[in-house]
């Protein structure tokens, strides 16, 4: 690890889960009619400026909200905290790190009161809040459920260079660490981290970063990602299905990635498992394991591993990248030269990455 980022005298606020991702779109109609129309995300508040966004189990205002801009990019990860005095102690954690750190008390968006901003060490855009808007849970309005309903926001992915020093900043925030990828070298491609009893609330994935990988909805069931599926085939809209369906190995969630009109990716999830022992063990995966990334050996496409969202400072220009120097996971798992196995030890049979692209 190279460059840890000190850990603060200053305890760190008590996260409670990822809550919403605020996301800058080029075209706010077609966004609209991607996230809503097609995804069945239901509309909590809109304008001309913004469109407020949330799942069918969430009490809080949104869980997604897009702004029209120049930039398709991130503007904010955003993660409810326990109380309001977790604001302070915020504020008291990003400032002893030398981080640029901004409060408002009237939120930065609508429905969100006393909420604090930060670019973290990281070079993300990080907001937590306590104080918001509650609105109806529709767990019960069946009448309302699309054959895809999203029922809550699940996480985020975060592209980083350097995934052991980000894991240990977000130690040091009280995450813990339930999967990682790694070789046997000691190389580590990649870290899933919770907050909440599931298997992340966010992973760091080893690239040029910083940058947002993808965000996450989950949904009850496998079949409701199915039929997400056949109502983008009976649109004609089955190239902006980029992964999937498939099972991960990591996590054992069924999946789904999509791509929006802007690119920014989305998953769509399910079916993971509970995290909340004190003594839940970690899960590590070797780097040349076929079955890591989809647990039925399917080949990842490349643009998976290179392709990401750019995130935006607190004034809203994009951050600059900073590259990866670690050996990619694409490099040494994909193409006529990358090395995969399905059976540890096999090197006849057991193939299908390599072989295939």
């Amino acid at each position: 690890m190279t460059d840890r980022i000190p850990t603060p005298t200053a305890p760190a606020p008590d996260i409670v889960r990822c809550a919403y991702l605020d996301l800058v779109v080029t075209d706010l109609a077609a966004s609209r009619a991607f996230y809503v129309d097609l995804l069945g995300l239901v509309v909590t508040r809109e304008s001309a400026d913004a469109i407020y966004l949330r799942t069918f189990d969430e009490f809080i205002h949104h869980n997604l909200v897009l702004r029209p801009g120049p930039v398709a990019a991130v503007a904010a990860l955003a993660y409810r905290v326990r109380s309001l005095g977790d604001l302070d102690r915020a504020v008291a954690f990003y400032t002893e790190l030398g981080c640029r750190v901004e409060r408002r008390s009237t939120g930065f968006v609508d429905g969100i009161g006393d909420a604090v901003r930060v670019q973290d060490p990281l070079g993300f855009p990080i907001e937590y809040f306590y104080e918001v808007e509650h609105v109806e849970r529709l767990s019960w309005s069946y009448h309302l459920h699309t054959p895809g309903a999203l029922v809550r926001l699940d996480h985020f992915n975060q592209v980083t260079p350097d995934v052991p020093r980000a894991a240990a900043h977000l130690e040091d925030l009280g995450f813990r660490v339930t999967e990682d990828i790694e070789d046997a070298d000691g190389t580590v491609y990649a870290a899933w981290m919770r907050r909440k009893p599931t298997v992340h609330d966010t992973a760091m994935t080893g690239g040029d970063g910083p940058r947002l990988h993808h965000l996450a909805f989950a949904t009850h069931e496998k079949h409701n990602i199915i039929a997400i599926c056949d109502t983008m085939g009976a649109l004609r809209i089955s190239d902006r299905i980029e992964r999937g369906p498939g099972r991960h190995g990591v996590s054992n969630a069924f999946y789904l990635y999509l791509l929006d009109p802007d690119g920014h990716r989305v998953e769509i999830y399910t079916q993971d498992y509970w995290t909340g022992d004190p003594d839940n063990p970690l899960v590590t995966w070797d780097v040349h394991d076929n079955q890591r990334r989809d647990w039925w050996g399917n080949p990842v496409v490349p643009r998976w591993y290179t392709e990401a969202s750019p995130v935006l400072d607190l004034d809203g220009n994009p951050v600059p990248l900073t590259t990866r120097t670690d050996t990619s996971e694409m490099a040494v798992t994909v193409g006529a030269d990358g090395f995969s196995y399905t059976r540890d030890g096999d090197t006849d049979q057991g193939f299908k990455l390599g072989h295939q692209l």
